[in-house]
């Protein structure tokens, strides 16, 4: 059993002792402390918390156990059922609630479930509010509201029909170009909330030929539900099979978008966020955002609109911060998560799906072609295991020094950029690990990028 407890939440394998697996009371304890944050740091006068989750097996335990302690600390409940993470953001926005809690592992499999937590902002805590919360937590520093104050439910299942509605209320999503193009469009939801709230999205954008795969909300991932190229053979076949146009892959709580090209082949995880953004900067020019670890396929593209590009530390909440700091017209990070602030600020599959039909109905072009057009990058992961007895902030240093000829950022590990591709290193947080990104024009060369580097570890670390 695996409970893993966090700045962004709290998230582990279902089951086991209190301490050693999510189990109600540690859901309780948390859920808790999370209340007894928003109380004392809230600026609006709601006492609203909007919870939804996504289609796991173990959601409907999970989310009777959070509501009910949300209720006993007082507070109203806006129970929105099965929703994706950005409709439960977006219902926080609608209701002017004071936070939410979303139910949901993301890409982790069946086994796995965690509440991530939201402020009156329908986004997700900071460091500093994480920290707050777990330590109210750790000390238990928490009180239950007494019978005259205990908190109320509404049920109200409309948000991911109001979600789809904002969708297409967007400036840029061409609603009468979308369904002119008459677009055969296969996807991949992974028997979760994905499988309600985009065939609702591609009905209510005109796309009548929908082949869909895996869209019962049961929970029963078919697949390893993260969308990888390696978990995606199926709605390749499909899209060669029926002769689809494009096709969509969305993860468990569908704030990650992956896009299957005509021929079955990958368009690649990394340009969903680079294609929509070259067509949100054709239309408004501005600025863009993505994680230290994302391709330099995004940089490129803003540089074609003489916009600037920024980078940011790993994880949303660092990306969101950036983008609000630099007046960004859209940022995301590299997994396919697309953050569109016309929109809200959170990851969001139905916006991506909406603004790339859009794309695709103006491009005129197949899939693949729409690909090809960006510059092409690879991406290799390698990391490197070292014992506890070495220091792995000295190594890191040391490599930042090694390298200082070169640009070199270091918000978030140390990423170094070579004229022709970069490595961004970063230690864990858990173990003497040294996760290794580098990027290239070629696999090979993104290859032997790492190599130098590990080989540069190495040495330092005497190994």
């Amino acid at each position: 059993m695996t409970l893993i407890k966090s700045i962004s939440g709290i998230r582990g394998t279902i089951g086991g002792k209190v301490g050693d697996g999510l189990n109600p009371v540690d859901i309780v304890r948390f859920t808790a402390a999370y209340a007894t944050y928003i109380r004392t740091h809230k600026t609006v006068q709601s006492n609203k918390i909007i919870v939804g989750r996504d289609a796991r097996v173990s959601g409907e335990m999970v989310n009777q156990v959070v509501i009910g302690t949300l209720l006993g600390m007082g507070f109203d409940v806006v129970n929105i059922g099965l929703a994706t993470t950005p409709t439960t953001e977006i219902a926080v926005i609608m209701e002017k609630a004071a936070g939410g809690i979303i139910l949901t592992a993301s890409h982790n499999p069946k086994q796995w479930n965690a509440l991530k937590l939201l402020n009156e902002q329908g986004e997700f805590l900071n460091a500093q509010a994480g920290e707050n919360v777990l330590k109210i937590a750790s000390e238990e520093s928490f009180t239950f509201s007494e019978v005259e104050n205990l908190g109320k439910i509404t049920e109200d299942n409309t948000y991911t029909e109001k979600h789809i509605e904002s969708v297409l209320a967007l400036q840029l999503v061409d609603v009468n170009a979308i369904k002119a193009a008459n677009f055969k469009v296969a996807i991949d939801c992974v028997n979760s909330v994905g499988g309600i709230a985009i065939p609702a999205l591609l009905e209510a954008l005109g796309v009548t030929q929908i082949e869909k795969l895996y869209c019962e909300p049961n929970g029963l991932f078919p697949h390893n539900p993260e969308p990888l190229p390696e978990h995606l053979t199926d709605i390749s076949s499909l899209m060669k099979k029926t002769n689809a146009d494009v096709g969509f892959v969305v993860d468990p709580d569908v704030d990650r978008l992956a896009i299957i090209c005509e021929d079955g082949s990958m368009f690649g995880e990394e340009y969903t966020l680079v294609s929509i953004a070259d067509y949100v900067l054709q239309n408004t020019p501005g600025n863009t955002v993505s994680n230290l670890s994302s391709t330099r396929a995004l940089r490129d593209v803003t540089n074609k609109y003489n916009s600037l590009y920024s980078a940011a530390a790993v994880g949303e909440v660092n990306v969101v911060t950036t983008m609000k700091a630099t007046n960004a017209v859209i940022g995301g990070e590299g997994n396919g998560g697309v953050i569109y602030p016309e929109s809200h600020y959170g990851r969001d599959a139905l916006v991506g799906i909406a603004l790339f039909l859009t794309l695709m109905a103006k491009n005129g072009g197949k899939v693949s072609e729409i690909r090809k057009s960006y510059p092409q990058y690879f991406i290799s992961k390698n990391k490197i295991e070292l014992t506890p007895a070495i220091n792995v902030d000295e190594i890191l240093q040391s490599i930042k020094q090694s390298y200082s000829m070169y640009e070199v950022n270091d918000i978030d590990g140390v990423k170094i950029d070579f004229p022709t591709g970069w490595v961004h290193l970063r230690k864990s947080n858990t173990e003497a690990i040294i996760r290794i990104y580098s990027e290239a024009d070629t696999p090979e060369n993104a290859e032997n990028f790492a190599k130098a580097i590990i080989n540069d570890i190495k040495r330092l670390a005497n190994i």
